[in-house]
């Protein structure tokens, strides 16, 4: 009997040791590890039968192993493949301590305890029919089973644009839907008045890898320092996930959100937080935990107005290592350092900057290299909590007023979620973007009249402007104050988080995301 179009013959495997790769995948796929693109396997699998033939069969592995990678890669949920070669760069500064620790992330035991259980069964399975054909009839049924994130049509009704003041009526479909909210976006400003009254400084401090999502999984979201702020946005979008782009997210905050490839040209000058700070008479100020110098961090920092010069770290103990191997400086030492040079300056107010690398993946302790970075996350985090409370303690018992701002870059994505193994950010997701932003009034004359507030208000930067310019026009201080003044009429932000290959917003109960050049899909 002739044999069928695509070469197998009765009771013969023409994948042969090929139908373990499908197997392992389709393995995977089951378990919400890796997407199953059904017709480039199905395509692969039909070459890999038609090199099966012997006047071709001794090159199929030179050329089935390449494309196989390469499909597998496809498969996953890792960045794109344009994406990572972009990084390469930026991966080859990590130390070989950390690139191990990754490479363990993508390794579960059980997953492969149940893929080998899986193969096993497949080669019991051959002993009867033909393997080939049970593992592509497999893959089929399991796609159709399992069927994929679920795709957005345009004519979704979206609403994202309401909450924007003054926005036009809402889009339609997903595209028109972003459109729309950073048209929105860019009519947006908040401007910073000339104070009066009682002088007080700002203090931002932007903590690398902290969201509540991070917070709930270390046990530590009721840590005492949280009780201590007056103001709590709960829901507040960092937008980004890495630190270039967050530091200039918060220095840009007078304006609305920008898109993410707008980040890398300059800023109209309203919108640069610090230059804004500064014509309203506050002296700018830096200061740091780490020399700045991955990835450009302090020359992004600079091209945004902040010129000036960062506290010394001379002396001071570094108990980290960073994921480089660079030195990772006490953030108690280095703020109190800050508030002795402080006590010294002329200026009647200041703004400072503080960006502190602590919690950052990767990190390890200066006096035990060999422990993961993921199992002394908590403890880390713990440490971080108690110095920034220890500082807010003494700067209360220095008799300085001043507002501080607690402010996270983005997530540590501790657990992972999503398709993301623990610590991978390229898709900017809820349990990543969202902050725990705190804001604290000190001095010796800050009296409360009314209780703190923790705001459930979809709530970003333009929020935090609002709520600075607000106590700079009316400074908390001398009379009472109530916190829920300095909150009324605060923008309100509707969910939009940007990388560069991905991006996800929030529609009703759900949030949509968008990889590279693909269609929108719902968040599983």
């Amino acid at each position: 009997m002739q044999a069928p179009a695509l070469g197998w013959k009765r009771g013969s495997d023409r994948l042969g040791a090929w139908s373990y790769y499908f197997v392992a995948k389709a393995a995977l796929f089951a378990l919400g590890l890796i997407d199953l693109h059904l017709v480039e396997n199905l395509v692969f699998a039909v070459a890999l039968v038609a090199m099966a033939d012997p006047r071709v069969r001794a090159v199929r592995a030179w050329i089935g192993v390449p494309a196989a990678i390469a499909l597998l890669y496809y498969d996953s949920r890792l960045p794109g493949i344009a994406r990572a070669f972009s990084q390469a760069s930026l991966v080859a500064s990590f130390s070989g301590a950390y690139l191990w620790e990754l490479a363990g992330r993508f390794v579960s035991w059980k997953v492969i305890a149940l893929v080998v259980v899986a193969i096993g069964a497949c080669v019991a399975i051959g002993r009867i029919v033909r393997l080939d054909a049970v593992v592509v009839a497999a893959m089929v049924a399991l796609v159709l089973a399992m069927p994929g994130p679920k795709a957005v049509t345009d004519d979704l009704p979206v609403d994202i644009a309401r909450a924007a003041k003054g926005a036009n009526p809402p889009a339609q479909g997903p595209d028109g839907m972003l459109a729309e909210f950073f048209r929105a976006e860019s009519q947006r400003k908040v401007a910073f008045a000339r104070p009066g009254g009682a002088a007080f400084d700002v203090i931002f401090i932007h903590v690398c890898s902290l969201s509540w999502d991070d917070l709930e999984a270390t046990g530590l979201a009721q840590h005492p320092l949280f009780s201590r702020f007056d103001i709590l946005l709960k829901r507040f979008n960092s937008v980004s996930t890495y630190s270039g782009p967050a530091a200039i997210r918060l220095l840009r905050a007078p304006c609305g959100q920008p898109r993410h490839v707008a980040l890398w040209t300059p800023a109209p000058a309203q919108c640069l937080l610090m230059p804004d700070l500064q014509q309203a008479g506050l002296e700018p100020q830096l200061a740091l935990n780490h020399d700045g110098h991955f990835d450009g961090f302090l020359d992004h920092v600079r091209a945004q107005g902040m010129l000036a010069v960062p506290v010394s770290l001379k002396g001071i103990e570094a108990p980290q290592r960073g994921f480089d191997d660079s030195r990772i400086y006490d953030d108690a030492a280095v703020l109190k350092r800050w508030l002795e040079a402080r006590g010294k300056s002329p200026a009647p107010r200041a703004a400072l900057y503080y960006n502190t690398l602590s919690l950052h993946d990767g990190n390890h302790m200066a006096n035990d290299p060999y422990t993961k970075s993921g199992d002394t996350y908590r403890m880390r985090l713990g440490h971080l909590l108690d110095d920034l409370k220890k500082f807010m303690d003494e700067l209360d018992a220095s008799g300085r007023r001043a507002v501080v701002v607690l402010i996270p870059e983005h997530g540590a994505a501790i657990r992972g979620a999503d398709g993301q193994i623990a610590g991978l950010r390229e898709i900017p997701t809820p349990a990543i973007t969202l902050v725990p932003v705190g804001i604290r009034v000190i001095g010796p004359d800050a009296q409360r009249a009314g209780a703190p507030v923790q705001s459930e208000e979809q709530a970003s930067f333009l929020a935090l402007s609002h709520i600075v310019s607000a106590m700079l026009a009316r400074p908390p201080f001398g009379d009472p104050f109530k916190a829920a003044d300095y909150t009324a009429n605060m923008p309100v932000t509707p969910f939009v988080a940007e990388g560069e290959a991905a991006t996800v917003m929030r529609k009703g109960d759900k949030y949509l995301l968008r990889r590279e050049q693909e269609a929108w899909t719902e968040i599983r």
